[in-house]
């Protein structure tokens, strides 16, 4: 570039003011078409449907969220498995929790805790898919904000919303008392809804049209042969037992006189007493203690339930419980009566599933004008300066304080304590190192001892705290009572994981799983073909077909089903219930085909099986594809709590004096002394609405 007119100096200032300028311009140029600095672009919202899957209690749950611009609008479940009564409310609640609040930190539901976890991270799987924060989700926290303290006043308070509970409530309002029922859990129900529909009652209409087997004619003969002295009787201890051998022994005999001339097997009728079901109680919880002292049932209370329980069985279905009493009952498919497992006897009648008895009850309670308040927790009872129960506080899940004034008093009804199992191993003088602060339970999660702690706060009096059951034919993975298949105790075949069987299966539920407990990895199986008739043990089982409940549980990976005896070896070698035994073909042949004759023969030379039947038609099953064999890998679990407050056999509660607690009674699993160390299957449905009866009628009354 040339400039005219100035000094050499000067133009070489101009111009290199001139270049300077043009690249500010440049660069001034540049900077015009850049983003601003530090501006970021604006995040993508996201919309659509996207899927998750977690395990629930049951099984896997998934869902499908909808999602509107970054937010959950919807959510919907694609599959679950849970047990509709127990988490109905999670289903409700924590979706709408989740939406209202764009939170993954709301909280659990009482009772469905392993649903609610599994719903919450279910949504949170499908969150993660849709690519939103799912830490900022479960860094919302919702917590609910209590109401101001309430005050209730009625007649009777219950505390606790199971069988025993809703007895109690419904029995006590039929008499005109006003009624508040509270229960822990987001549902009603407790044990009562999870447990089977098995029921002990002496119901001689039903033993009429039952053939008494030679199995059973021979335990009959062997109590007539029972020597009052006997040391195992244990009668030095006990003696007031002794006067209900002398009585069951009457009863035989004048049984065994009316049908003279008849045959044990062929037309001898059915028998049972109420000094025989006694007896069953008797020795059935009879046990020695690790300190070496002894439990047992209280006798006065084993009579009361032993004398009551059919009319409870027919006030049932006066309340609409659809009993089987009146009509050929059926449990399994034994006409007049079967055996539940660890029953030890042929008195098991059968009713309602808990997933119907506990919603007509519920019925029935509200149509009497029971007012029912559901996760409302009692805390505390309240005492006079007399001493006499007047009430009780309560505190609701959203930690709103309750207190309720009663004019007659409260029935507790709260459950026992073996969803607690760090209680369980605090008492426990019985189970030892096979019991851990760990161990599964089939109960739900608010069988804690609530009720028992605060009757101990009173001065209450407990009785058998020693001895929690262990229920032997359990999940392995979770404990509950699911997810396998047996049929009547007298049919059952258990076996270790050589094939083999290892106990009496009619044995008491303590002994099975005592034996079970020292196998390899406290893991047994139990062999199943479909049930047949226990009364007719000639009649051969036909295997079972591959129907939607049974293939639920093969697909689910629970347990084994085959065509034929090989195809059923060749499926135990694939894990079930985290087990693969790889039972071969011929052990499980050699075992079925031993017990098959241990049936015919109705003595069971390695075991003592007092009841045989559910002989397998091997050569029908493997001519026959559409029927096969099954087999469940079991463990035991905590079950029922034998011990809680000692009650008299007007439920009222005891003191440690041996006086009564005027004001409050109590029935069902909290309370001790019924079953002593063990109680028998089918016994606690008759417990719970006997008792609870009783319970209802003396609170309602004041006495």
């Amino acid at each position: 570039m040339k400039v005219k007119g100035f000094s050499g100096k000067t133009k070489k200032f101009i111009s290199m003011f001139l270049c300077i300028c043009m690249i500010v311009s440049v660069v001034g140029c540049a900077k015009k078409t850049e983003a601003p600095v530090n501006e970021e672009k604006p995040a993508e919202l996201i919309n659509g449907s996207f899927e998750g899957t977690a395990g629930g209690m049951q099984g896997p749950i998934t869902v499908s969220i909808t999602v509107k611009d970054s937010k959950i609008t919807d959510i919907e479940f694609k599959e679950n498995k849970e047990t509709p009564n127990v988490s109905v409310v999670a289903f409700e609640r924590i979706p709408k929790q989740i939406i209202e609040n764009q939170s993954l930190s709301v909280d659990t539901v009482t009772g469905a805790t392993l649903s609610s976890f599994g719903i919450i991270n279910a949504v949170a799987d499908a969150a993660k898919t849709a690519g939103l924060d799912v830490d900022a989700l479960k860094a919302n926290k919702v917590a609910a904000a209590p109401k101001e303290p309430q005050t209730w006043d009625t007649d009777v308070l219950v505390m606790g919303g199971g069988g025993a509970g809703l007895t109690a409530a419904i029995s006590a309002a039929e008499q005109g008392a006003k009624v508040i029922l509270i229960e822990k859990g987001s549902v009603l129900g407790g044990n009562t809804m999870m447990a089977g529909a098995a029921y002990n009652a002496v119901d001689t209409e039903a033993q009429s049209v039952m053939i008494l087997s030679k199995a059973q004619k021979n335990t009959l003969d062997s109590y007539l042969k029972l020597d009052p002295a006997d040391s195992k009787l244990k009668f030095d201890v006990y003696p007031e037992w002794k006067e209900v051998l002398t009585e069951l022994k009457a009863d035989i005999n004048a049984f065994y006189a009316a049908n003279a001339g008849k045959e044990a097997g062929v037309d001898m009728p059915g028998f049972d007493s109420v000094a025989l079901h006694m007896w069953h109680i008797y020795t059935g919880g009879l046990r020695q203690l690790s300190d070496g002292n002894w439990i047992a049932p209280k006798v006065d209370l084993a009579r009361k339930l032993a004398q009551s329980a059919l009319d409870s069985f027919v006030w049932m279905g006066s309340v609409g419980l659809n009993s089987s009493y009146g009509k050929t009952a059926q449990y399994g498919n034994a006409p007049g009566t079967g055996t539940v497992l660890g029953a030890m006897w042929p008195r098991t009648h059968s009713f309602m599933s808990g997933a119907d008895r506990i919603p007509q009850l519920v019925k029935v309670a509200k149509e009497k004008g029971v007012a029912i308040y559901t996760e409302t927790s009692g805390t505390e009872l309240l005492t006079d300066a007399s001493g006499k129960v007047i009430g009780a506080k309560a505190e609701q899940a959203d930690g709103t304080q309750i207190t309720v004034n009663t004019t007659k008093g409260v029935v507790l009804a709260t459950g026992g304590y073996c969803a607690n199992p760090a209680m369980v191993k605090q008492y426990d003088k019985y189970w030892g190192d096979d019991l851990s602060d760990r161990t599964l339970s089939t109960n739900l999660g608010t069988n804690e001892g609530d009720g028992i702690i605060m009757a101990q706060a009173i001065g209450a009096d407990l009785t058998g705290m020693e001895v929690a059951q262990m229920m032997p034919s359990s999940s392995p993975v979770k404990g509950t009572m699911t997810d396998g298949i047996w049929a009547d105790a007298a049919e059952q075949i258990w076996i270790d994981g050589n094939g083999k069987r290892f106990v009496n299966e009619y044995a008491e539920r303590d002994v099975l799983a005592k034996a079970s407990l020292a196998l390899k990895d406290k893991i047994f199986y139990i062999v199943y073909a479909g049930r047949g008739n226990v009364g007719n043990p000639n009649e051969l089982i036909k295997g079972t077909e591959y129907d939607e409940r049974i293939a639920a549980m093969v697909e689910g990976g629970h347990i084994w089903y085959g065509k034929n005896l090989a195809e059923l070896a060749e499926a135990t070698k694939s894990p079930a219930a985290g087990v693969a035994p790889a039972f071969t073909e011929e052990q499980l042949r050699e075992t079925i085909e031993k017990y098959n004759s241990y049936v015919a023969a109705q003595k069971d030379d390695d075991f003592g099986k007092e009841v045989l039947s559910g002989a397998i038609d091997l050569d029908y099953i493997e001519s026959h594809d559409e029927v096969g064999i099954c087999i469940s890998p079991r463990k035991a679990s905590l079950h029922h709590t034998m011990g809680g407050v000692v009650i008299d056999t007007e439920t009222h509660v005891i003191d440690k004096d041996g006086k009564i607690i005027p004001g409050l009674w109590a029935a069902g699993e909290v309370t001790g002394g019924i079953h002593g160390g063990n109680r028998l299957g089918g016994n606690a449905i008759a417990d719970i609405f006997t008792f609870g009866r009783i319970a209802g009628l003396n609170a309602a009354s004041g006495k």
